[in-house]
């Protein structure tokens, strides 16, 4: 459930992205549509970020590590 939680979350994100690379190719600089579009892209990255800290750190989640060496 939780990596459900994640991807749909990145579609967000990507949608966000791709929404501000429209409304910059179409808008031409009139709008503030496309700060708008990559503020919440921002946003919801860093929200992301957060929840997949905290719920490592609840235990919800447990990440895996990557062996070096």
């Amino acid at each position: 459930m939780q990596k459900l939680l994640i991807i749909a979350v990145f579609l967000v994100i990507l949608y966000n992205l791709g929404a501000g690379l429209y409304y910059m190719m179409t808008d031409k600089g009139t709008t503030n549509r496309t700060v708008n579009a990559l503020t919440r892209r921002i946003a919801i990255s860093v929200g992301l970020v957060l929840l997949i800290a905290f719920a490592a750190w609840m235990g919800w989640i447990e990440p895996h590590g990557i062996r070096v060496g």
